[in-house]
């Protein structure tokens, strides 16, 4: 579409992604004319961008999508139980079509900087491309893991074979058949690459820093009466979600996987195993994210089962973590994972014990060897939660950057949506939000936001940011939910990106909630139900009312 050089709004949106699609959606249900700025050429966010060898979800569709429409839940047809990336994608791109949110997107807008103006009471948001907006509303929908990151290697630019991150992957593909292929990185998405470069691949090299407790799993095809089944039953699936600490629809462990003997305990473990995914991190026990013993318990079980898979002695044991605890990083799913190292043309590379020392132009030194590559593969993560936001200048009140704030004063926000000194700006998926399934806070706070936007008109507020002393209040729970989980002693040896672990320089810190995300939505009604006084609201005294 095309817009004039200045444009006004009641609000702009940052983002087509799940955030900014379900943002748009509620925004413009209550009337506000609202705009999404999107820097790519299409929706999909996340989806979008990551199109790497073996991307899908880490949940199952049937919580993995909105509940809000029913049209969208009656009309779209899901095909996997773990959905691919391209499937997700066409599932966002159906919700922008039926629900007519397109005409109200602006591709290939990337933001440079947001500037709020204290005598309008109005942000302006600048695009590279030299356009501006205007809105009364600023919204984040920037997602929390986009911002990708590169290590710090020595000669990282000299090499001259075919170099991909996970997170920029050609949109045509690559031919990878028969080539020498090297992958560092091992978190979520190099696990899902893994198994499917390995049949690719003429030699494979996988360069391991840190292993991980992968549960792995099945992905069955979902038959028309299982999604008939969803259908009829979504309004309760997405509850059992909404009320689930990590958003999925699953139920909650009966047993302390202490207080079982040896025999039940296996018993469980092998048979949630078989569940597959997070069934085995989230239904086996009630205390596998919260006591280390139990998470320790949990991880020899993994290790027993990286034993039994993989076949050569020593490439199991490199497999198996042993300086943390299962729950000491974000559980990963695995579809075939720890089989792909069965394969002769599959070679695991352990980088720990001898670093790798430089990128040369003909591959990768790992001490004094040299393994000659004709691609090489980064799946080194992102600058998670924060990455987005600090990326861009978000100008606030007297002239201050967010991510000035946040480096001087550490994660400051009232439960990870608004920002002190921040007025009308909002987030979703913020830092300090839930560790959960994403869509269902994605949904939950848009409508939460719907509703403070609806108390603002009615009650003639202008502006809304959160207090001082509810960032030090929310800081505060937030560290006291963090220190009770196996991740406040575990993440760190784990290098965990929910504490910044996984970036140089970051301030050590929960980036998300642990709390749970029912408990999280707990506090969100809270503040609607006290009328918002834990945030600054400030009306305006010409103003008429609605």
């Amino acid at each position: 579409m095309t817009e004039q050089q200045s444009s006004a709004f009641d609000a702009v949106v940052i983002g087509a992604g799940f955030s900014g699609l379900a943002m748009l959606h509620h925004l413009r249900e209550i009337g506000l004319e609202t705009r999404i700025v999107e820097a790519t050429d299409g929706v999909g966010g996340t989806w979008w961008v990551n199109r790497y060898p073996g991307v899908r979800t880490d949940s199952e569709f049937h919580y993995y999508s909105f509940s809000f429409s029913k049209e969208v839940r009656e009309e779209w047809t899901w095909t996997q139980r773990y959905p691919s990336g391209k499937e997700v994608l066409a599932y966002l791109n159906f919700v922008a079509d039926r629900l007519d949110l397109r005409k109200d997107i602006m591709l290939n807008s990337r933001v440079s900087s947001a500037v709020w103006d204290e005598e309008t009471n109005r942000w302006s948001v600048h695009l590279v491309d030299g356009r501006t907006l205007t809105a009364t509303y600023l919204v984040s929908g920037m997602g929390v893991l986009s911002q990708p990151i590169y290590p710090d290697i020595p000669g990282i630019d000299t090499f001259t074979g075919e170099r991909y991150h996970t997170a920029k992957w050609p949109r045509a593909g690559v031919d990878l058949s028969g080539k020498r292929v090297g992958l560092i990185g091992l978190g979520a998405s190099g696990i899902q690459v893994v198994p499917v470069v390995a049949e690719q691949a003429g030699e494979f090299y996988v360069f391991q820093r840190t292993p991980n407790y992968v549960v792995e799993t099945n992905n069955d095809q979902v038959s028309a009466e299982w999604m008939q089944y969803v259908r009829d039953h979504y309004d309760e699936i997405y509850e059992k979600a909404a009320n689930h600490p990590f958003g999925v629809a699953m139920e909650p462990a009966e047993y302390s996987a202490l207080e079982v003997d040896a025999e039940k305990r296996r018993e469980i473990f092998e048979s949630k195993w078989n569940d597959g995914g997070f069934h085995f991190a989230n239904e086996c026990f009630n205390d596998l994210a919260s006591d280390v013993e139990a998470a320790e318990l949990a991880s020899e079980f993994i290790r027993s089962k990286i034993r039994e898979i993989v076949r050569d002695p020593d490439t199991a044991e490199l497999l198996c973590p042993k300086d943390y605890a299962f729950n000491g990083k974000r559980v990963p799913t695995g579809h075939g994972y720890y089989n792909a190292f069965n394969r002769e043309n599959v070679h695991l590379i352990d980088v720990k014990s001898t670093p790798i020392s430089e990128v040369t132009p003909r591959g990768l030194r790992v001490g004094d060897t040299e393994y000659e590559l004709d691609v090489l593969i980064f799946a080194t993560g992102f600058d998670a939660m924060t990455g987005t936001l600090t990326a861009i200048d978000i100008v606030g009140r007297g002239g201050r950057i967010l991510r000035d704030k946040w480096a001087e004063e550490g994660l400051r926000s009232n439960l990870g949506i608004s920002v002190h000194g921040f007025p009308n700006f909002f987030m979703s998926l913020g830092p300090q939000t839930p560790y959960s399934n994403l869509v269902v806070p994605i949904q939950l706070g848009a409508q939460w936001l719907q509703r403070l936007l609806v108390w603002a008109r009615r009650n003639d507020v202008e502006r809304i940011e959160a207090t001082e002393e509810s960032e030090k209040q929310w800081a505060e729970e937030v560290h006291r939910a963090g220190g009770a989980t196996v991740m406040a002693s575990e993440g760190e040896k784990a290098g965990a990106w929910f504490l910044g672990r996984n970036v140089p320089g970051k301030q050590k810190e929960f980036q998300v909630y642990m709390g749970g995300g029912q408990v999280y939505q707990e506090f969100c009604r809270n503040a609607e139900q006290d009328q918002y006084s834990s945030f600054r609201a400030e009306s305006n005294p010409q103003a008429t009312g609605n």
